[in-house]
């Protein structure tokens, strides 16, 4: 699009910026976490460490010949070996750290930790918190509600549980309390949302996870309202081919929050029966298509994932890292149009995300004048969210 060259890439070269901070912080942080999680071998740990001080210090190489990847992350990479981390993309430093975090495990080598999500047992934990106990017992309580009043609590169920993505709570204590004058939504387009997916509608919805654990069961559940009271025939879940962020859904989260659903009590349990079911008879289908590891922008994708979209009468992209791919990481103005932004999607969609980085667009400017008289940090505290749709 030709206003790309108006925002600049977000970097992060800048001290004491969000981008910075994740990448001097974050991940240091999360390197430790990982190695406490698994009782790795010397040469694990080796892998780890030099990761961490290649990251803090160094400057990328690309893959290992070996890698069966290689290929791949040599042309998407091809700008930025040789420099440090600080100084290329910030989506596409993310995106190469994680890559190599599964490298220094050996999660994809010959042996006998091929396959063996890092991320895991941080993932698994949450499925058994005190925390997730009580809202799934809530929903015995918003189920017994009038369809309507069902589906506005679920759909908010499903954009404040991206605040259970564990890479943010590593290095953020997310503020609770925000102005008067700056509500915790800072764009709502759900009417719009629903108005895409009438009831008795013959309609696909496609859903582009985000998290796994805390946040995809409430993804699961707001799937399960639109199924059992008929506002999509069908959906596609779109998780990722394999581990990529801290906290990202592969299929086998999608698993393990089924079973997590189906063993507990009342309406929880009813909802895990029903989504299990429809994973059987194909009204529920769970895909896993390779570009969602990608470093790229969604105006990149493939053609045979935009063919996807395109047959979705609407697709609703989680959590921040989809937002960023969607409407590209740059330093947007933030009354920049989501409908210009998102332009070039095959279909209509919708993002549904909590503030924790730097993009944002789609605000009106009153919005925009409020939270930054009153709020430092509003991108990226976590304490805000939006609902935008383009038809």
């Amino acid at each position: 699009m030709s206003d790309t060259v108006d925002a600049p890439v977000i970097r992060s070269d800048e001290p004491g910026s969000f981008a910075r901070s994740v990448l001097a912080e974050r991940h240091p942080a999360l390197i430790e976490k990982v190695r406490e999680a698994f009782p790795y071998g010397p040469g694990q740990h080796r892998a780890l460490d030099a990761l961490r001080d290649n990251a803090a210090e160094g400057t990328i190489a690309p893959l290992p010949p070996t890698a069966y990847d290689h290929d791949r992350w040599a042309v998407w990479g091809r700008e930025h070996f040789g420099r440090s981390w600080f100084d290329v993309p910030f989506l596409w430093a993310e995106s190469y750290f994680y890559r190599r975090l599964l490298e220094a495990v050996g999660y994809f080598a010959d042996g006998p930790w091929r396959g063996v999500d890092p991320f895991r047992p941080f993932k698994q934990a949450e499925l058994d918190t005190p925390g997730t106990e009580a809202e799934l017992a809530t929903l015995d309580d918003i189920l017994r509600g009038p369809a309507g009043e069902q589906a506005d609590a679920l759909v908010h169920g499903s954009l404040w549980g991206n605040r259970a993505d564990l890479g943010f709570r590593i290095s953020s204590s997310a503020a609770d309390a925000h102005g008067a004058d700056t509500p915790p939504l800072v764009a709502d387009d759900s009417a719009a949302l629903w108005s895409l997916l009438p009831v008795g509608s013959p309609a696909t919805l496609c859903v582009v996870a985000d998290n796994a654990g805390r946040e995809l069961l409430p993804d699961l559940v707001l799937i399960d309202h639109v199924l059992h009271h008929g506002r999509a025939e069908r959906v596609v879940l779109q998780v990722k081919p394999y581990p990529y962020y801290v906290s990202d859904a592969t299929t086998e989260d999608v698993v393990d929050c089924l079973r997590r659903l189906v063993r507990a009590e009342g309406a929880a349990a009813a909802t895990g029966g029903r989504l299990w079911a429809a994973m059987g008879d194909g009204r529920l289908t769970v895909r896993a298509h390779d570009f969602f590891r990608a470093p790229l922008p969604y105006e990149e994708m493939p053609g045979d994932l935009r063919s996807e979209f395109a047959g979705a009468t609407l697709t609703v992209m989680k959590g921040d890292l989809n937002y960023r791919r969607l409407v590209g990481d740059r330093l947007w103005p933030p009354t920049t149009s989501f409908a210009d932004r998102t332009g070039y999607f095959p279909g209509p969609v919708a993002a549904l995300r909590t503030l924790k980085s730097d993009v944002i667009v789609g605000l009106d400017e009153r919005t925009v004048a409020a939270l930054d008289a009153n709020e430092d940090h509003w991108r990226t505290s976590g304490a805000h969210a939006l609902i935008q749709v383009r038809r």
